[in-house]
């Protein structure tokens, strides 16, 4: 009998063992010698792969610097992925101030940009007011005219220099702003990662 308990207790110990962390190991020195636009986009390089681990402090504090370096002054792109990081982590207050230094000045964009990062904001500080208010902003800017004629049923279609068809939601984002109001009581990650919060039809 004394024996059967052993066994069961092994089994059960084994059982409960924690799942092993991930590998968050990497050349900074090489991560840091990057082209800006590798470093962020090559999904087989730079930042991305260590967040795909599960590394998610890790790429965060590594975007952040790079941002840092010379060559990234003015990228706010990367400044945006830091801030995301941050709000999968749970860094709310960081995440925000990354983000509000994303906006882009009138002259520059229509508003697209903007309005998603007033939405995004408005989501963290689980402000839904705000939310509803960012997106009809979105919604109610006009679209250029000569991309009219490319976008149907809230999808805008083009094929790229290269030959890819392109099939993106339209107006830009707000498949994103729509899936945070879907899942508004859920965090970050969960909304923008969910299948349920972002394509609810498919599921």
């Amino acid at each position: 009998m004394t024996s059967l308990f052993l066994a069961l207790a092994v089994a059960m110990g084994a059982s409960a063992e924690p799942p092993q962390a991930p590998d968050c190991s990497y050349d900074r020195a090489a991560m840091l010698a990057m082209e800006p636009g590798m470093f962020d986009q090559d999904m087989d390089g730079g930042w991305r792969p260590l967040a795909d681990r599960g590394c998610t402090q890790e790429a965060a504090d590594l975007l952040a610097a790079y941002a840092a370096l010379p060559k990234a002054t003015g990228n706010t792109t990367l400044v945006w992925h830091e801030g995301q990081l941050r709000a999968e982590l749970g860094q709310t207050a960081q995440a925000i101030a990354l983000m509000q230094r994303t906006y882009k000045p009138k002259d520059t964009d229509p508003g697209y940009w903007n309005a998603y990062v007033d939405g995004t904001i408005a989501f963290l500080r689980r402000d839904r007011s705000g939310l509803e208010k960012a997106r009809a902003a979105l919604v109610a800017i006009p679209t250029p005219p000569t991309m009219a004629e490319n976008i149907k049923n809230g999808r805008f279609h083009f094929t790229t220099k290269g030959g890819q068809q392109v099939d993106a939601p339209w107006p830009p984002n707000l498949d994103v702003l729509d899936a945070f109001l879907r899942c508004f009581d859920r965090d970050y990650h969960n909304a923008m990662g969910n299948p349920a919060c972002r394509k609810p039809e498919s599921g």
